[in-house]
């Protein structure tokens, strides 16, 4: 290795990207102080020491036709990338979830001798599975969170390494309600529904009105219930204010962030598929999982999806332990119905959090620092401990 500090170029796609990246980079840091970070990363990372090149809102994309509409601007980013990684000439390039973005970008740079690796597997088990074999001309390593994920690499050649979910290490396994509700000043003993319908404003737009109804005829049908609604930064904030009645204001509020605090404080969840699915079970709580993708984006995955579930903690688990209502199922009105059936059905909600607690103990294993030891271990160095 040259006298210069270790230099890992990394690219982390939308928010749950750059609390991924925050996490790695932090731990890199501890193993490895001399050490440089640039490339795109949200104010996570940037707090981390991450230089970024461009606003990580701009890979904030999701579906086929949201792809499409916006690949001019994707295309002339990642040429823009392109030139600034060589340049910049790092010991490796890290690819943080956005696997369309990332991975042919990191195709083109191994093509020219740059290390690469992915962090977040794409759901190639699950659809398009032909593209493990770009997947493996692309990258060096595979770092993935779920456990069935490397028996799909290692049939495949791909190099993998299981490293777990961050979340999993930093959720406590038995959740303290009290103090949840407390920090968010919400009564101990009212019923708490927690409304998340998005972080990218497209979603917003199709999901939220018919979270925001059901949530409505739920309170017809329990008057104690609250409602609480994190959003993911000022700009969905206000897109989801937009959507509120003026007699909403009592009992639903939204509030930016504190999406962890209000799915601790919770009894139920109505979520979209993501990443707060994951979550919300880390957290023990059962859920009603909704979505709807564009007309396009949900016929063509409808005819490429290999598995029957959308929802993590139903794919994690191998069976339907939520239920989903995805585009025509998703409606006020079975929403409100599933929710309060849920509500009312004690051994259901007790078998979701069982099967919580199984994910939870076989996703916790220090992800953070595993995935930076496999980093510098394919860069050829384990690092030095800080103060070990």
């Amino acid at each position: 290795m040259s006298s210069r500090a270790l230099r890992i170029a990394v690219i982390a796609g939308e928010a749950s990207g750059d609390q991924l990246g925050a996490g790695l980079l932090s731990s890199l840091k501890a193993l490895h102080p001399d050490i440089e970070f640039a490339g795109v990363g949200g104010p996570g990372m940037q707090a981390q020491g991450l230089v970024s090149w461009a606003d990580q809102e701009r890979l904030a994309v999701m579906g086929l036709f949201e792809v499409i509409r916006k690949l001019p601007n994707l295309l002339r980013l990642r040429k823009q990338l392109f030139h600034q990684i060589l340049a910049w000439q790092p010991d490796v390039f890290l690819g943080i979830d956005a696997p369309d973005f990332n991975l042919p970008l990191a195709r083109r740079l191994r093509a020219r001798g740059v290390t690469t690796a992915h962090y977040v597997s794409p759901s190639v088990w699950a659809w398009r599975q032909g593209r493990v074999h770009g997947i493996r001309r692309s990258i060096d390593l595979m770092l993935t969170l779920f456990p069935f994920e490397g028996d799909f690499y290692a049939t495949h050649q791909v190099p993998f390494a299981f490293v777990g979910h961050t979340l999993a290490d930093r959720l406590p396994m038995h959740p303290d309600v009290s103090a949840y509700r407390q920090s968010l000043n919400l009564p101990l003993n009212a019923p708490i529904l927690a409304v998340l319908p998005g972080s990218r404003r497209g979603e917003v737009a199709r999901i939220a009105p018919d979270f925001l109804a059901a949530a409505r005829r739920l309170k017809q049908r329990m008057p104690d219930l609250l409602v609480r609604i994190p959003a993911v930064n000022a700009a969905r904030k206000q897109d989801i204010e937009a959507l509120l009645r003026h007699d909403d204001a009592s009992w639903m509020q939204v509030v930016e962030g504190k999406a962890h605090d209000i799915l601790g404080a919770s009894d139920l969840v109505l979520v979209t598929s993501g990443t707060a699915t994951l979550e919300a079970a880390l957290l023990k709580k059962p859920m009603v999982v909704g979505y709807r993708f564009s007309t396009l984006t949900y016929w063509i995955g409808k005819w490429l999806v290999r598995i029957p579930w959308v929802a993590l903690p139903n794919i994690l688990a191998r069976q339907m332990v939520v239920p989903e209502l995805l585009q025509n199922d998703l409606s006020a009105e079975r929403a409100a119905q599933e929710l309060y059936d849920l509500w009312h059905d004690k051994e259901r909600r007790l078998h979701c959090v069982e099967t919580f607690q199984f994910m939870h103990k076989r996703l916790g294993r220090h992800a953070d620092q595993a995935a930076a030891k496999a980093v510098l271990a394919l860069i050829g160095t384990q690092g030095e401990a800080r103060n070990a």
